[in-house]
């Protein structure tokens, strides 16, 4: 597993054009929205939180069609699966490389598009905190998506009507943690909604990659 981390990296690292669309979407479409309610402090300052997360979101979603379909296409999952690497373990090992690949640049930039919007200062690191476990949930429910939709007629149509209800909750407790009176609440089910993505996520993965496969 970790060999096939390293090489998904790798592969990352020379072509990276995914990883970049994702974070130049990212960083657009929360300018679009500044400029779309306007330049009052007050009201940007009240919905920062929340349009980071939903730009976060849909960042996430953009790279992941690239997850499996490539190894599908050229017969490399077939070797993988029978390589003696568990499915679920390469299922996890996808999700990991699209976090890393993905997630933290986000986390990375999401500090300047808060700032962009307003944010107070005291509520970053609320924010940054909360989008930790929330692009970890991403990661492994993106991929338990890319993993169902794999082989099917229109995938690309098909994956992001999986995914999206399947990240709502993330969304909702991740979005109040910043602002919120009571962030501790909201930022614990956020921990809840990873701690059963996490076994889970790669589980199903894993049986969808199989079915795929045959």
């Amino acid at each position: 597993m970790r060999a096939l981390i390293a090489q998904d990296l790798k592969l990352s690292l020379r072509q990276g054009a995914d990883s970049a669309a994702a974070l130049v979407f990212f960083i657009i479409a929360g300018s679009l929205f500044a400029f779309a309610v306007g330049p009052a402090p007050g009201l940007l300052a009240r919905l920062a939180a929340g349009v980071v997360w939903v730009c976060a979101l849909l960042a996430a979603l953009l790279p992941l069609d690239r997850v499996f379909a490539p190894d599908f296409e050229d017969g490399t999952l077939d070797v993988l699966l029978l390589s003696g690497l568990p499915a679920y373990e390469i299922a996890f090992a996808k999700a990991l490389t699209h976090w890393l690949t993905t997630g933290l640049p986000l986390l990375l930039i999401a500090p300047v598009l808060a700032v962009m919007l307003r944010l107070p200062g005291g509520q970053i690191n609320a924010l940054l905190a909360s989008l930790v476990p929330g692009t970890m949930i991403f990661s492994l429910l993106g991929t338990f998506s890319a993993a169902v939709t794999l082989g099917a007629r229109r995938a690309s149509v098909l994956m992001p009507v999986i995914t999206l209800p399947l990240m709502i909750p993330a969304l909702i407790f991740g979005a109040s943690v910043a602002g919120s009176a009571h962030p501790a609440a909201a930022f614990y089910m956020l921990g809840a909604i990873l701690a059963a993505a996490l076994p889970l996520a790669p589980l199903g993965a894993g049986l969808a990659l199989r079915a795929a496969s045959e």
